[in-house]
This record gives C-alpha cells, structure tokens and sequence, in this order.
C-alpha cells in the first residue's frame, strides 16, 4: 500500500511538473510572438523616409570628415582629399542632383561608395541636405 502511495504520488507531481513546462511553453511562446511583432513595427517605423535631421546626422557622420560639417571643406584632410566645397554657388548651380546621387552612390576619385551603407532614402536625403548649403 504505501508503495501504492508513493507511486501516486509521483504521478501527481509528474502531472504537476508537467502542467509548469506548458504553462511555461506558452508564456514563451506569447513573449516570442509580442517580441516579433515589436520588431516588425519597430523596423516599419525605422524605413520611414529620412528627415532632415537625419539627413545632418548621416551627413555629419559620413561626410562630415572630409566636407566638414558646415560643408566648406577647409580642412588640412579636405584639401588632401580634394574634397568639394558645397557652399561654392558655381558649383551648385551646375551639378544636378541625379549626379549627386550617383556621386554619393558610386564614390568619385577618392570618394567612397555608399550604396552598400546607406538606402536610397538616405541617399536622397543627403542630396537634398547638400543643396541646402547653396
């Protein structure tokens, strides 16, 4: 009898161990589905089209270096690099923005390429943040 008992026992705490891994199971599996759909909103709102504070962000961080950050390039590196000076009026004027694009997309001279770095919305964002210093 009292193996009888014991063995009943064991059951209910099999049963009850049993009951914890599922209820576990599916708060795990709540979680994953909430964190999924977070990420996918998050993402959603991250590919939204760059504004313009972005656009100077990205600007300072990627072409900052060598056009300076108020886009004059009159750094030692500038000049080394022959980096353009962006508030020249002549130029502005004679550059079109497709050309600014691809400037930015391709690289020129010692110019890198960007189109692996950034999307074409911030590509675009930087063309329109360039014409800003006219």
């Amino acid at each position: 009898m009292v193996i009888g008992e014991f063995l009943k026992g064991d059951e209910n705490r099999m049963n009850g161990t049993a009951k914890l891994w599922i209820v576990f199971s599916v708060i795990v599996v709540v979680f994953s589905v909430f964190a999924l759909t977070h990420a996918t909103k998050t993402s959603a709102v991250a590919s939204a089209a760059p504004t313009a504070s972005d656009a100077k962000t990205i600007f300072d961080a990627k072409c900052g270096t060598c056009h300076g950050k108020d886009g004059r390039a009159k750094s030692l590196h500038a000049k080394h690099v022959h980096a353009r000076n962006f508030t020249d009026a002549n130029w502005q004027n004679e550059v079109t923005d497709e050309r600014l694009f691809n400037s930015i997309s391709n690289g020129r001279n010692k110019m890198p390429s960007f189109k692996k770095k950034l999307s074409e919305e911030e590509i675009n964002s930087l063309v329109s943040y360039v014409r800003h210093f006219r």
